[in-house]
């Protein structure tokens, strides 16, 4: 199984890795375009204004353009303990013994708008680019990563638990990858998606996921899991489950 989480916007400083070397990352076939749009990334650290702009940023965030500057010089940690934020906290990485640390470094990945995906211990620098963003003299995202990134995840030989935002599903969407949507369930019955608490819900679904001594290969089994561990889910199509919250 393969539990492919979203990235966040929010990503711890430091690291005790070596500067980044594409090569040592998973899915090496992606490092052509891995390099081209992080070699961008460093060009536009040179203009602050283009940054501000390209990436979205406020004046209070200026930092982010110096760690995109130093993306070949800073130091690196393992993909799972530099995005944080409320998924991750969910998750709580942490607190998992040595044997279910084995088990995330295994089962999880996360999508990301400059190296398409990466395994949980892949070594990465701490670096500011979002899904929707588009860096000059490039196309979309979408355009750069497709079909590249949807071809290395079909060629997955797991069961894929896919649990990626709808922008970063979109640079490469996984066939044949179950979703989840989080809702909520008001007194009378009605529902509605879930946005505020829709993170932390698929932290605790990755969680169990990681914890789990299940085969997981279907939505069926998938559901199993979730539900054992306390959560309302629903079988909503063989690619999507619901999990309900109140």
């Amino acid at each position: 199984m393969l539990v492919i989480l979203p990235p966040s916007e929010t990503k711890s400083d430091g690291g005790r890795g070596a500067p980044l070397d594409l090569d040592t990352l998973s899915f090496d076939e992606l490092n052509p375009i891995r390099k081209r749009i992080a070699e961008g990334l460093v060009d536009l650290a040179c203009d602050l204004d283009a940054s501000r702009e390209a990436l979205g940023l406020g004046r209070t965030q200026l930092a982010e353009v110096d760690r995109n500057a130093d993306l070949w010089l800073s130091p690196t940690r393992p993909a799972i303990e530099r995005y944080t934020g409320v998924l991750y906290d969910a998750l709580d990485h942490a607190s998992f013994t040595r044997a279910q640390k084995t088990k995330a470094a295994d089962r999880l990945a996360v999508g990301s708008a400059l190296f398409g995906v990466v395994r949980a211990g892949d070594m990465i620098p701490a670096y500011r680019l979002s899904g929707g963003s588009k860096l000059p003299g490039m196309p979309t995202l979408a355009s750069v990563w497709k079909p590249e990134l949807s071809e290395s995840l079909d060629a997955v030989d797991d069961f894929v638990v896919d649990l990626r935002s709808g922008v970063y599903q979109q640079l490469g969407p996984v066939h044949g990858a179950v979703t989840a949507t989080v809702m909520t369930e008001a007194a009378d019955g009605s529902r509605k998606v879930v946005s505020h608490f829709n993170k932390h819900y698929k932290g605790l679904m990755a969680r169990e996921l990681v914890r789990t001594r299940r085969n997981v290969r279907d939505v069926d089994s998938l559901a199993a899991v979730l539900s054992d561990a306390g959560q309302r889910v629903e079988i909503a199509r063989a690619d999507q489950i619901v999990v309900i919250t109140e």
